[in-house]
């Protein structure tokens, strides 16, 4: 039997029917039984990151944050692009973690979905930097960009894009992979 390894799953969007929500539900359910999500709820309770708040105890928000991701082996973030960039409530997401360390060598895959035809590219790229920089372990070849998602989606949150759901599975796979390679 596969050894379980818990995938803290991660939407940059507040909205309920944001596609990239609807993403990392659907991408959940394309997973190994052995990958066990959990979806992190607490974006709209973060506040404003502040280096003054930033102490040992710290806001209890923020302490559940870093308890989430330091009990992950992993991490899925699904992202759109606001304004060419990652959404504020994501960044500052990332910006509470950059002093503490949870994130570090953590697996991670980065996706941004979007309708537009360059797929969120520009918040994808502004995302991996931003994870290099606090040492997450991104892989590369399982981050995606997917344009068009609303061709490859339906309002259901149902992948129905061949293609897409292939490519998503494999990011799963190296996802499950990498995790396996972190515990040896």
């Amino acid at each position: 039997m596969k050894k379980e390894y818990n995938i803290l799953a991660i939407s940059g969007s507040l909205r309920n029917k944001s596609s990239n929500t609807l993403l990392m539900h659907a991408i959940i359910k394309l997973a190994l039984p052995n990958l066990k999500f959990r979806v992190y709820g607490g974006l709209n309770d973060l506040p404003h990151f502040n280096p003054d708040l930033d102490v040992e105890e710290g806001p209890v928000s923020v302490q559940n944050l870093r308890a989430q991701l330091k009990n992950s082996d992993g991490v899925l973030i699904c992202t759109p692009e606001y304004g060419n960039g990652v959404p504020g409530v994501l960044k500052n997401v990332l910006d509470w973690i950059v002093s503490s360390g949870e994130w570090l060598n953590k697996p991670t895959v980065a996706i941004a979905a979007s309708p537009s035809p360059l797929g969120g590219d520009k918040a994808h790229a502004s995302l991996l930097l931003t994870l290099n920089m606090i040492n997450a372990q991104v892989l590369h070849e399982a981050s995606l960009t997917i344009p068009h998602i609303t061709l490859k989606m339906n309002k259901q949150g149902v992948i129905i894009d061949s293609e897409t759901q292939h490519a998503l599975e494999n990011s799963l796979l190296s996802l499950g992979d990498a995790c396996n390679q972190m515990d040896k």
